[in-house]
């Protein structure tokens, strides 16, 4: 059935003895748009809209924007895998923001960054096959593919951020219009395109039908209501507008990859999260920040961030969270990897390319190192020239942000466990076994129960 059917069909099986077939029935000789209008829309009963769900596929976005479109709590997807694909000839996507100058800039940096991802690629795999022989009892065709994977795993970093790729998602209407009020609020000219394309999909019958019988819009209703979401944009602007006038100088601090703090002082976590994306500071230095500086001045921060909701506005993502927080200064690529994972809240500063960038230690064995940095430095100079946020999309992939993630004990445990298995990336693994560190420095008696696979322990022909 088509989402807002659905939607109908199922509401009303919860409110009525009928059965299923009879709602159904009962659906197909009544409109679905009205009583969503009614129920949804006018009277907020937001679970009916979770009821529905909506397939979605982007074709031909940025690797940054699918980053910005997977970034909700209650969303299942996958985006195409740098693990899987060559992106040598793929080009890049334009930012809509740059004039023809600009755009000249971006296209010869891109270039040179996809041309040191393809040369980074062979050498890698080259040297991964003098290093690792096939063993006896592995297919040659086998073999092959995890020798590429791996290599692939090393040239990454070197894929500007622009790079195109593929997004594939299942969403309810609830979350769908979240996403699309989320994204016409975005600092992305390209994000702000593609909320109008889903509105507009919405509004049409299906692209792609298993059936030739289905004709019908996909959510007609929906899409009549799927505006910027403005108490996001308001608030940000309020909340940088409050740190710029009210945060002292930035405490000396290191950039280390991951830090660890448990917010026992709810208000300060709140406050100092509201803040976080907003600022270049750590979280753990907004912590104390907020903690110290009494009632009244976390009202303050917490006021700007509320100044400009409704009655009918969620409270911010800023107020959600769990009591193990880490800040993680990592590459962008690792940051792709671990932003999988929705049982935790996340948050991310402003891509700025100033934290410098990631070296995959392959690349100085087999002599590539300097190339690499010259590369890398010359695409981080190029963005610090360039005006953001267009120039967010030369940021090679391994270029190092800061990221925020809150979650609970069993959300730590899962991600050390999974993430630091032999299978994965070597970038997000050194990530999980040093979130299972900082959970036994902080937390003993949990700590030893997280079975993580050290870094050091490799097995590079499982996949």
């Amino acid at each position: 059935m088509p989402p807002e059917q659905c939607a109908y069909a199922l509401a009303r099986y919860s409110r009525s003895p009928d059965s299923i077939r009879d709602s159904i029935a009962w659906v197909r000789s009544h409109d679905a748009k009205k009583f969503l209008e009614s129920f949804y829309f006018q009277y907020g009963h937001a679970s009916i809209a979770d009821l529905g769900h909506v397939t979605l596929c982007f074709e031909g976005i940025s690797e940054l924007a699918a980053a910005e479109i997977e970034d909700e709590v209650l969303w299942d997807g996958q985006a195409r895998s740098s693990r899987y694909q060559n992106f040598s000839r793929s080009g890049v996507v334009d930012p809509p923001e740059f004039d023809d100058l600009q755009r000249a800039r971006y296209h010869a940096e891109a270039q040179a960054l996809i041309e040191g991802y393809t040369t980074t690629h062979a050498a890698a795999l080259e040297a991964l096959r003098d290093r690792l022989p096939r063993p006896d009892d592995m297919k040659p065709d086998a073999y092959e593919r995890n020798l590429a994977a791996r290599a692939f795993d090393v040239a990454r970093y070197l894929l500007p951020f622009g790079v195109p790729t593929g997004v594939g998602q299942i969403t309810s209407i609830r979350t769908l219009e979240r996403q699309v009020r989320r994204l016409r609020a975005s600092a992305y000219a390209e994000l702000r395109s593609l909320a109008a394309e889903i509105a507009a999909a919405c509004e049409a019958p299906p692209d792609c039908t298993f059936e030739d019988s289905a004709s019908h819009p996909v959510a007609p209703t929906l899409a009549r209501h799927l505006e910027p979401d403005e108490h996001s944009i308001r608030s940000r602007e309020d909340l940088r507008t409050w740190a710029a006038q009210n945060l002292p100088p930035r405490p000396p601090h290191s950039d280390e990859m991951v830090s660890l703090t448990r917010a026992d002082d709810i208000p300060a976590d709140i406050a100092a999260t509201l803040l976080y994306p907003v600022t270049d500071w750590p979280y753990a230095a907004l912590y104390e920040f907020t903690r110290s500086a009494g009632a009244k001045l976390r009202a303050e921060i917490v006021d700007a961030a509320l100044r400009s909701r409704t009655s009918k506005d969620e409270l911010l993502r800023g107020f959600r969270g769990g009591p193990y927080v880490f800040d993680l200064v990592i590459d962008i690529g690792a940051y792709r990897d671990l932003h999988r994972h929705r049982r935790c809240h996340q948050f991310r500063q402003t891509y700025t390319g100033d934290l410098g960038f990631s070296t995959p230690p392959l690349l100085a064995e087999i002599g590539l190192a300097a190339a690499y940095s010259s590369t890398m430095s010359r695409a981080l100079a190029a963005a610090h020239e360039l005006p953001a946020p267009g120039s967010h999309y030369v940021l090679p992939l391994g270029t190092r942000s800061r990221f925020l993630f809150k979650m609970d004990f069993a959300e730590a445990e899962y991600i050390s466990r999974l993430r630091s298995g032999v299978k994965g990336h070597f970038s997000y693994r050194e990530v999980a076994w040093r979130m299972k560190e900082k959970i036994e420095q902080l937390e003993p008696e949990l700590g030893r129960l997280i079975q993580a696979t050290p870094p050091w322990v490799e097995d590079p022909l499982r996949r």
